[in-house]
């Protein structure tokens, strides 16, 4: 463990310390993060693939005191370099991306194109390589005991990381804090799209039992279709469902026990930002009006663990990247504490 007697949770973050500003390697920290610079399939607003480095700046500005999670911190977070090979991966294929789709948005067949189906299989093999990347890169942090949070990107990013945790677990659940269903599939003909991501996991993963999708506005007939048809195996809560409740002076403690009660033992926690207000995050890649409170999440979470669940990992992503680093201050503030809760589950 590294030595501490020389550090100063006070002082304001060390850039030349890790993550949040502490002083841990990565065999140090029982915590690790892995950032995946990835946006390929983005439908409107491209910049997550950078969130990570912005994260990192504004994690200095988080003051480590957290008053329902105390010195964690000390377990050790760690947070690897950017592998800036999968990001200029990302950038090529962005580009071929969106001449795909400005293409498909004038209505032609991409079948009549030889050149867009060569772009189309190119996108497709990338994701089936950066999917086996990320299962890779979990998988052997987790074989190593670490716990492992994963920081996008868009939200393809974690499908490889939810292959590798399978294999460790019977079964467990997803918890989704999302605007959007994600369960299209092959949006835009992309096979791994980051609309897709809970539809090719529910398809690929036996392991998931449940999904668990909180905030949800902006979703289509064949995803709602699909919701209905899976006998349970999904339980949306709609953010419409939910304001209504609350105006009729329902209590969001209520709502926030029935969301987890649909919940199995053990919880990975996916946070798309967009399912907060536009507000927190407006350079997410695809805001929509509604959405939830940082407050409100943390609040879920907290129920959550007193409820004796076991959170076994997390993802963050669609992270926005501003002049004025404001997403990135709310993801960095949101990323310690989901720091914190997996550390806590599983001390």
């Amino acid at each position: 463990m590294a030595d501490l007697s020389l550090f100063n949770p006070n002082d304001l973050g060390n850039p030349n310390n890790n993550i949040f500003g502490l002083p841990f390697s990565e065999d140090e920290a029982k915590l690790v993060i892995l950032p995946v610079p990835w946006e390929v399939t983005v439908s409107y607003n491209a910049g997550t693939a950078r969130a990570a480095d912005h994260v990192f700046v504004a994690s200095l500005q988080v003051d480590l005191f957290d008053p329902e999670y105390k010195d964690l911190w000390k377990q050790g977070f760690y947070m690897r370099k950017t592998d800036k090979k999968i990001l200029t991966k990302s950038d090529y294929l962005r580009k071929e991306a969106e001449l795909y789709i400005s293409y498909i948005e004038q209505g032609d067949a991409v079948a009549d194109n030889k050149f867009m189906c060569k772009t189309l299989r190119e996108i497709n093999e990338g994701s089936v390589f950066l999917n086996n990347w990320v299962y890779e890169q979990t998988k052997d942090l987790l074989s190593k005991g670490k716990l492992v949070g994963l920081l996008g990107g868009d939200h393809s990013t974690p499908f490889g990381y939810l292959k590798a945790i399978a294999e460790h677990y019977i079964d467990f659940g997803i918890l989704q804090i999302d605007a959007h269903m994600d369960l299209r599939k092959a949006y835009e003909g992309f096979n791994y799209s980051h609309a897709s991501i809970m539809y090719n996991a529910l398809q690929e993963i036996s392991q998931i039992k449940k999904l668990v999708q909180v905030g949800i506005r902006d979703f289509c007939d064949e995803e709602f279709d699909y919701m209905c048809n899976s006998n349970g195996r999904i339980s949306t809560f709609f953010d419409k469902d939910i304001k209504e409740r609350m105006y009729e002076g329902d209590l969001w403690k209520n709502i926030v026990e029935e969301i987890i009660n649909q919940l199995p033992q053990n919880v990975f926690i996916s946070f798309d930002i967009d399912g907060l207000k536009p507000m927190l995050c407006p350079h997410t890649g695809t805001p929509v009006h509604g959405g939830f409170e940082v407050q409100e999440i943390f609040y879920l979470f907290k129920k959550v663990m007193q409820s004796g669940r076991k959170i076994i990992g997390f993802d963050l992503n669609e992270i926005g990247v501003s002049h004025n680093e404001w997403d990135e201050n709310v993801g960095a503030r949101i990323l310690y504490k989901l720091c914190n809760i997996l550390t806590s589950s599983n001390i």
